[in-house]
């Protein structure tokens, strides 16, 4: 059975001590009741992992010895994912899903048609949510690398984030039942960032498909179903993770050493 995963920034080195406390610590000694002579696995978040053995055990916190520690590969291409705001019961599915299928970055996008509605104080909120969301759906799928949630971005933000990121290399794809081209016949082998355009339940208005459109994003067809937003970026991860590389690297805990 594969060794559980924790969170731990900064990650020490080789030989070294340290505590795991807080709600990891909690989560291990008191949830999973992990003691001592037993071993896990830490990470850091940003991509370096660390075998550690428990040296001692309290109520909420493991001191742990540090073994072999190493740098995953990130996967390619990036993914980034610009999720506009899912209904309030199913927002947070939305980011656990992406998570899950391996988003790397993750943008909360206010668009015009979205039920959801971030406002003053509600826009912290739900980044905070977003985030937690993400943490918890990266240990549960074993992932070294938490994606990044980016603060709530306009369609103006958006249209900018376009521009920029097709002027580093990325393809810019928005997800669109009028497309004519599919997701799945894309050569993506040698695309390095891909960014995903995900609307809400009431799709794309003319307006934004127009704004983004002119910064450089094309639409795609997903498939012929109509899915929901808060499961469409995991779909279409799937696809880009079967038609790369991404979904053939080696999990990072079976690596040799």
């Amino acid at each position: 059975m594969a060794a559980t995963l924790f969170y731990l920034d900064p990650l020490p080195r080789e030989g070294e001590r340290a505590v795991l406390d807080g709600p990891e610590g909690r989560h291990a000694a008191t949830v999973r009741r992990i003691g001592v002579g037993e071993r896990l696995v830490l990470a850091d978040g940003h991509g370096r992992v660390a075998d550690a053995e428990v040296v001692g055990a309290g109520k909420d916190r493991l001191e742990l010895l540090i073994g072999r520690d190493r740098s995953v590969t990130a996967p390619t291409p990036r993914v980034t994912v610009v999720q506009a705001l899912p209904k309030s019961e199913r927002s947070e599915l939305s980011v656990e899903l992406a998570t899950e299928a391996g988003a790397d970055a993750i943008v909360p996008w206010q668009a015009s048609r979205s039920v959801s509605r971030w406002e003053g104080p509600k826009a912290a909120k739900g980044v905070g949510r977003w985030r937690s969301a993400a943490l918890r759906a990266a240990q549960q799928s074993r992932r070294p690398v938490v994606p990044s949630v980016d603060e709530l971005h306009t369609t103006k933000g958006v249209a900018t984030l376009i521009a920029d990121a097709v002027a580093g290399g990325a393809l810019v794809l928005a997800l669109h039942e009028g497309a004519s081209s599919h997701l799945v016949d894309l050569p993506l082998t040698r695309v390095p960032h891909v960014v995903l355009i995900v609307g809400p339940e009431g799709g794309l208005s003319g307006d934004e498909l127009a704004r983004f459109e002119a910064a450089g994003a094309a639409t795609v067809l997903l498939g012929p179903q109509v899915v929901r937003t808060s499961t469409a970026a995991a779909l279409a991860l799937a696809a880009i993770g079967s038609a790369t590389q991404r979904w053939r690297a080696t999990p990072f805990g079976e690596q040799p050493a």
